[in-house]
């Protein structure tokens, strides 16, 4: 027998985002841009609107999933954004001319760290893996203000009811929409047509979110999703998106606005809804 719906516990959630996204998201909008310190103060709403109802409804913060997984979950959230993106990147680069900006990538880098030769081979093997390692790291404070509100508060109480496809298509939607007024407001695009990034953006999030489901269900905790969000938001912006043109076609296959990852996650989440169909995430 299902337990009841928590919809108080949801529809207070959505009121507290609300409440603390707003101000955010509508300064962001006024702005026309989204600095740094603005976007990590919106990463931050979900996770204290999801506190907010906990107290709200006197419900333990013990429940958003604090405990220490296994280490493979942890592994595989790390690994897991280099499985979808790289291989969109690469056949971008592959088949679009001039896409491959290596080299104003590894010069910039060089540049950086005033490194005046070699700089491919310090991109490759100083840059790439400190970025991999230190800013996924310093992601992780920012990741998980998102995920104590998208999977640690919200995703179990949906999965009580709705299933593992039905809640991630239902978190997948919020999480996604919860980003359009920086999509459509500021510069957080690729600067492709407003209509085409929300669409990818918005499969490209759902398909995501069939992923966090099953990671935050199965090692019963969320932080995994906490190391694939920041693992996901490394290797994309901070690593392929800049050794990839920002101008021609490649904006329209790379990036989290173009058509690659759209597609490549949601051949993913076709495969877990499957998998997953009629039987309950055992926990482990």
């Amino acid at each position: 027998m299902r337990k009841p719906f928590p919809g108080g516990d949801i529809a207070w959630f959505i009121v507290w985002l609300i409440a603390f996204s707003a101000p955010v998201s509508a300064f962001i909008v006024h702005l026309g841009t989204q600095p740094p310190m603005m976007s990590r103060m919106l990463m931050w709403c979900p996770g204290a609107a999801a506190l907010a109802t906990c107290v709200t409804r006197k419900r333990d913060v013990r429940s958003l999933g604090w405990t220490w997984p296994r280490l493979r979950y942890i592994g595989w959230g790390y690994v897991i954004p280099f499985l979808y993106a790289i291989p969109v990147y690469a056949i971008a680069w592959m088949l679009i001319p001039d896409a491959f900006q290596w080299s104003a990538y590894a010069g910039k880098l060089a540049h950086d760290f005033q490194v005046t030769s070699h700089a491919t081979a310090f991109a490759a093997f100083f840059g790439i893996p400190t970025t991999m390692v230190f800013i996924v790291i310093s992601g992780m404070a920012w990741a998980l203000g998102e995920e104590i509100g998208w999977r640690g508060f919200l995703v179990p109480r949906l999965y009580e009811r709705l299933g593992f496809t039905g809640t991630s298509l239902a978190s997948g939607a919020l999480w996604s929409v919860w980003h359009y007024p920086s999509l459509l407001g500021a510069d957080y695009n690729a600067g492709t047509t407003p209509a085409y990034a929300v669409a990818c953006f918005t499969v490209m999030a759902i398909g995501m979110s069939f992923v966090m489901t099953w990671l935050r269900m199965a090692s019963g905790s969320l932080w995994p999703c906490v190391v694939l969000h920041a693992s996901h938001n490394t290797i994309v912006q901070t690593v392929l998106d800049p050794m990839t043109a920002t101008d021609g076609r490649a904006p329209y296959v790379t990036t989290e606005f173009g058509a690659g990852m759209a597609i490549v996650l949601t051949m993913v989440a076709v495969s877990l809804a499957l998998h997953q169909r009629g039987r309950p995430i055992p926990a482990s």
